[in-house]
C-alpha cells in the first residue's frame, strides 16, 4: 500500500524505534515513580512491557538488517514487529486513558510522546508490508 517508501527508509525508521524504545527503558528504570497521582500498581504494570519490548526492538533490529540486505524476509518480519507494536500501543493507549494520564498534570505530553511515535511505527509497518 505505502510502496513508495523506500525500504532504506523503513529499515532506519526501525533502528530509531529500537534505539529509542532501548533508551525510554534505561532511563525509566533508574528513576523513581512516587507521583501522588499515579495509579495504584503503576511501576508492576509498567515493568513487565521491559520484556515485549526487549523482543519487539530485537526483531525490529532484525528486520532492519535484514531489509538494508535485500531479504525479502526482512519484509515479513517488519510486518510481524507491525503488529507487535500496535498491540502494545493500544494497551498503553487503553492504561493511560483509563488512568487519565494523558491529562497535562498526569504526565499528558510525555504519554502522548510514547504512544504517537508508536501509532506511527505500527502504521508504517502494517500498511507498507501488507
Amino acid at each position: 500500500m505505502l510502496d513508495f517508501i523506500d525500504l532504506r527508509l523503513v529499515a532506519a525508521a526501525q533502528l530509531i524505534m529500537a534505539a529509542g524504545t532501548i533508551h525510554f527503558w534505561i532511563t525509566w528504570l533508574r528513576i523513581e515513580h512516587n507521583e501522588p497521582w499515579l495509579p495504584v500498581g503503576y511501576v508492576e504494570h509498567e515493568r513487565v512491557f521491559v520484556y515485549p519490548d526487549s523482543v519487539m526492538s530485537a526483531l525490529m533490529v532484525v528486520s532492519a538488517i535484514l531489509l538494508f540486505m535485500g531479504n525479502p524476509l526482512g519484509e515479513k518480519l517488519a510486518l510481524v514487529c507491525g503488529g507487535m507494536v500496535l498491540f502494545l500501543t493500544i494497551i498503553d493507549i487503553a492504561y493511560f486513558a483509563q488512568h487519565r494520564m494523558f491529562e497535562k498534570e498526569r504526565g499528558g505530553r510525555e504519554n502522548l510522546g510514547l504512544v504517537i511515535p508508536m501509532v506511527f511505527m505500527s502504521l508504517l509497518l502494517i500498511l507498507r508490508f501488507i
